[in-house]
């Protein structure tokens, strides 16, 4: 079976600016493309219909006559005619951009094999996978985000109406203030002025990301940043880890030679440490190393998988190994989300319980020094 490498880089040329993760990014922010939950169903849908017995032009037929939006059912429409036209899917899934380059050449893979069914089982099963992740990772950061949120929102309320008034009845008794009233008051007096100037600095932070996260610069900062970070950097590392190894265990699956399923996966997981670490991976190998001795030198891989990986190397059974560490890591991950949330939840209550409590200190502080004054 051929499986050419000036494919890979032709197709890397038409869509460079495409990666999985700007897709994630864009489904979450704006909900209407063809989101990994949508292609978790039709890849699933299309492999049950197709075992069923259906031809491949009716399963689509059917599928799209189940869209409910308009546009999903026109892009499977186009699929339709594009096989009508004498196309393969794979050629047809090539044009259109809510599908990634590694999706065309596992499809292709499959349709050059005669594992197509397999191949959209797989291709299910990964989506599924990859929405799980989703799904825990939301679990374990929204409680917190929740109330960071809320409590932020109660801080600036504070700030904003609270120490004023508070200030208020200080500037009329004419008493002496400590010096965290003062502090605290200093801060409510350059909200009220300055409100505008944080609400045009954070947007123009946003507006700013717009432009630069692809930048190899900006990617490189923030995974570093990110990485180091207690508990979530290496629950990242993990996801990430394991949607390179489900995406491998297909590939490998449906007979894509590993170096071409690495040159496939590099640049769709979208994190940058991995990226590297795989481009190095990929240039050692053509040097002749072993997939093992190469990951070896990358230290964004475990020893425990560098050393399953050098007994797929000598047995191989790159299949297996790579099955084995996938479900191997989505456990991890989903324990370390519990940890997650059960470590940051209520460290995070505890942090902003002590602000609201500093607020609330400094401005009763000064209230016992005004009933004397009263009195």
């Amino acid at each position: 079976m051929p499986f050419q490498l000036k494919n890979i880089e032709k197709q890397k040329k038409q869509s460079a600016s495409f990666d999985i993760d700007a897709l994630l990014k864009k489904e979450i922010t704006f909900g209407n493309s063809f989101s990994n939950k949508k292609k978790e169903n039709f890849y699933t849908e299309l492999q049950v219909l197709l075992h069923a017995g259906l031809t491949l032009k009716d399963a689509l037929v059917l599928i799209s006559e189940e869209q409910k939006k308009e546009k999903d059912k026109n892009l499977l429409k186009s699929l339709v005619d594009e096989l009508i036209d004498g196309k393969n899917l794979s050629d047809a899934i090539k044009k259109q951009k809510s599908f990634s380059s590694y999706e065309y050449h596992s499809l292709k893979i499959g349709e050059q094999t005669g594992t197509l069914q397999k191949v959209t089982q797989e291709l299910g099963f990964f989506y599924k996978r990859k929405n799980e992740q989703r799904r825990i990772i939301v679990s374990a950061l929204s409680y917190p985000i929740v109330v960071l949120c809320t409590a932020f929102l109660a801080i600036l309320f504070m700030l904003q109406f609270v120490v004023p008034m508070f200030a208020d009845i200080f500037k009329q008794n004419k008493v002496e203030l400590p010096w965290i009233t003062k502090k605290i008051m200093v801060a409510s007096t350059l909200f009220k002025e300055y409100w505008w100037g944080i609400f045009v600095f954070i947007l123009s932070i946003i507006i700013l990301k717009q432009f630069i996260h692809k930048k190899e610069w900006y990617l490189k900062y923030t995974s570093t940043i990110v990485l180091k970070l207690p508990l979530i950097g290496e629950f990242i590392r993990k996801v990430k880890i394991a949607q390179f190894t489900q995406a491998i265990t297909l590939l490998t699956g449906a007979k894509v030679p590993l170096l071409n399923g690495i040159q496939l996966t590099k640049k769709m997981i979208g994190y940058y440490p991995l990226e590297t670490a795989l481009e190095k991976v990929e240039s050692d190998i053509l040097q002749g190393k072993s997939l093992h001795q190469s990951m070896n030198n990358c230290k964004i891989f475990d020893k425990k998988m560098v050393s399953l990986i050098k007994v797929a190397d000598e047995t191989n059974q790159n299949e297996t190994i790579f099955k084995r560490l996938t479900d191997q890591y989505n456990q991890e991950i989903e324990y370390k989300s519990k940890m997650i949330s059960a470590t940051i939840e209520p460290f995070i209550i505890l942090v902003l319980g002590a602000i609201v409590a500093t607020v609330l200190i400094a401005m009763y502080l000064p209230m016992f020094t005004l009933s004397t004054v009263i009195s």
